[in-house]
């Protein structure tokens, strides 16, 4: 079972040059490893992250096997108003996660 650990601030000032820090666990098998039996293991990654910010898209990742398991982004955006940032990782299998988080800004 996957699980998403998203840092953001509670509280901002409207402006503010924020920092978002999210760590999903995921074991990001690269497709490129092989059993004892000689049999490849198959690939298992995630494929993109996106984070929308009161519906709207600010950062999109695609992501590909050299990244390591329990894959950790961190980005900045700027404090415009109150609201809801919504987090989506997708890959391969029909794996899909999604988190969310507020932030109030004054």
């Amino acid at each position: 079972m996957a699980a998403a650990l998203i840092n953001i601030p509670k509280k901002a000032r409207r402006g503010d040059i924020i920092e978002i820090k999210t760590l999903m666990s995921h074991i990001m098998e690269t497709g490129y490893r092989h059993m004892a039996s000689g049999e490849t293991v198959p690939r298992d990654i995630i494929t993109s992250f996106t984070c929308r910010y009161n519906g709207s898209e600010i950062f999109r990742a695609d992501l590909f096997p050299a990244i390591a398991a329990n894959p950790f982004v961190t980005f900045f955006t700027t404090a415009t108003e109150s609201g809801k940032f919504e987090f989506e990782w997708i890959g391969d299998n029909g794996f899909s996660e999604t988190a969310t988080a507020s932030i109030t800004v004054e």
